[in-house]
């Protein structure tokens, strides 16, 4: 068996942020859990059997809304997975699992913990190197 670079994963989990992109902005999926998402990352395995979906929305929810949008699209995530098969037209149709993208979230709070060292930097006076 020919070893893959790992290059093609990466096309088609692009093409499939794409697909899905353009159904929620067209307003194929009809629950109102999912009308602000953002699909900003797709890692697809080897195999091409598994696709995890990372989205957020536009105005950050509490907790609650993350869980409904998460539900919203796992209930949707049949029609969406044949969907994208067929925009792709690839025989296998990746399973698609979607996850709250935490990574803007963890970036966040990290300028923050900087903010915090930077202000109490600043307030401290001297401080020189230890």
């Amino acid at each position: 068996m020919a070893k893959t670079d790992g290059k093609r994963p990466d096309r088609v989990g692009e093409r499939i942020r794409e697909e899905l992109m353009g159904l929620i902005l067209r307003g194929a999926v009809h629950d109102p859990a999912v009308a602000d998402v953002v699909v900003s990352a797709v890692k697809v395995t080897e195999d091409l059997g598994l696709a995890r979906v990372y989205v957020r929305t536009l105005m950050p929810p509490d907790e609650k809304g993350k869980a409904a949008v998460i539900d919203g699209l796992g209930r949707a995530a049949g029609f969406l997975r044949r969907e994208v098969g067929r925009a792709l037209g690839i025989r296998v149709h990746p399973e698609l699992r979607f996850q709250w993208d935490e990574s803007i979230d963890h970036a966040v709070s990290m300028e923050r913990l900087f903010d915090e060292i930077r202000s109490e930097r600043d307030g401290s006076g001297g401080g020189g190197k230890r």
